[in-house]
């Protein structure tokens, strides 16, 4: 497939593949033909923007017939191409309704068929009544993740009965704290995208203080979350050794360098795409302690990429300094969103690691193969790295006492 781009007239001077613009008219040109007013469908997960918080926009995310529409992770596990993944979710509708974010703690028609919807482990029988047909207006401006149209809900109603885990069931009737519910329920094995539409639509926490929050929010909350709670126990194993990891997904590549230490943690995305120009790179950084404000400059993708981090430390019962190096190759032509680094990090992290004796042996590796992979020098990444410097000033307890 050779979809000329459309900024660059065919001739790709973005170093893309392909153009996102481009791809996702096409596949919304197919929803405006195909998208029904009314009709009865299969809702798997609800959308909460965040404009005009805290009155905001809620919508049952809907198809006619569910066939993994909202499931990244098995896209990630089936690899599934991007123009696929745009497709399944340029067809999910979102039928909205407004809402203010302390509704959560009023009985409601709209906002408790949310929380069932949320709390279903499989997508709901629904039916959907528009105020008109779901269509796309031709824009340009689409260098954001692919969504569904957005259309005025003027009725629903559930046609079976939820699938809701008993579990599931009791963590949200307890009075129990969103945080520890998060982690109650990470632990006995559910995901973070199916946790992220729980404390979306306000079903977690203690009554007074449940909230409907934003989306894009809640993905970065139950990622933080989830990390802290894995972090209290790495904190206390071994340190690790000395360790390169190498993978990716969709045309992200990450190069995770583990350092035998306390934990602390770095991430610097750059753009390898093959432009004519040299791109910058963003970075954030946290000690032993974490952070206390939000990491600006790499976003969600820093709590994405973190958490699949900590995941690795709690499986290898350690504890380690993490450099974490994000290259973004013209693979990724068009973004789909933070699951995306979380999937990056999780397939980079499974393979056997190279391992070393040194920290030098392993930087001097890193330098090598990132020089070959994409023609990009290491050197001025590691010259500004925080974690680097305070591998390399901080002195250490054990210098200071000696051992008969």
């Amino acid at each position: 497939m050779n979809i000329r781009c459309l900024k660059c007239k065919g001739r790709h001077h973005c170093g893309r593949a392909y153009c996102p613009i481009q791809a996702k008219i096409s596949a919304q040109k197919k929803v405006n033909i195909e998208a029904k007013q009314d009709y009865f469908g299969e809702s798997p997960n609800v959308f909460v923007g965040h404009y005009g918080y805290p009155n905001l926009n809620v919508g049952f995310l809907n198809v006619e017939e569910y066939n993994n529409h909202d499931n990244p992770l098995l896209w990630s596990r089936e690899s599934y191409d991007i123009n696929r993944i745009i497709d399944l979710r340029s067809q999910l509708i979102n039928s909205q309704f407004k809402a203010e974010v302390t509704d959560a703690r009023k009985s409601g028609k709209l906002i408790d068929m949310g929380k069932e919807i949320a709390m279903s482990v499989e997508p709901v029988d629904v039916e959907i009544n528009l105020e008109k047909k779901p269509s796309f207006s031709l824009s340009f401006g689409q260098e954001t993740a692919p969504y569904g149209p957005r259309v005025r809900l003027k009725k629903a109603e559930l046609t079976e009965n939820p699938k809701i885990p008993s579990k599931v069931e009791k963590v949200v009737d307890d009075e129990i704290k969103a945080t520890d519910s998060l982690n109650l329920l990470y632990e006995k094995g559910f995901d973070e995208h199916y946790l992220t539409k729980l404390l979306s639509v306000g079903t977690l926490g203690l009554q007074k203080n449940k909230k409907i929050v934003p989306t894009r929010w809640s993905i970065t909350a139950v990622d933080d979350n989830l990390c802290k709670h894995l972090l209290e126990k790495v904190r206390q194993y071994p340190e690790t050794s000395h360790y390169a990891y190498f993978g990716g997904h969709l045309g992200n590549y990450y190069l995770v360098l583990f350092f035998p230490d306390v934990w602390s943690y770095e991430l610097f995305e750059t753009y390898v795409g093959g432009a004519d120009y040299e791109w910058p790179f963003a970075t954030d950084y946290e000690g032993f302690k974490g952070r206390k404000d939000y990491a600006d400059a790499t976003a969600g993708g820093y709590y994405a990429a973190r958490l699949a981090v900590a995941e690795k430390l709690s499986e290898l019962r350690r504890q380690g300094s993490c450099l974490c190096l994000r290259f973004i190759t013209n693979e990724y032509w068009a973004p789909l969103g933070v699951w995306v680094c979380r999937e990056g990090v999780r397939k980079s992290l499974k393979p056997k690691p190279l391992e070393f004796g040194s920290k030098e042996l392993l930087l001097n590796y890193a330098k090598v193969f990132i020089k070959r992979k994409f023609n990009f020098d290491l050197e001025k990444i590691f010259k500004q790295s925080k974690l680097l410097k305070n591998l390399r000033t901080q002195r250490k307890l054990g210098e200071f006492v000696q051992v008969p």
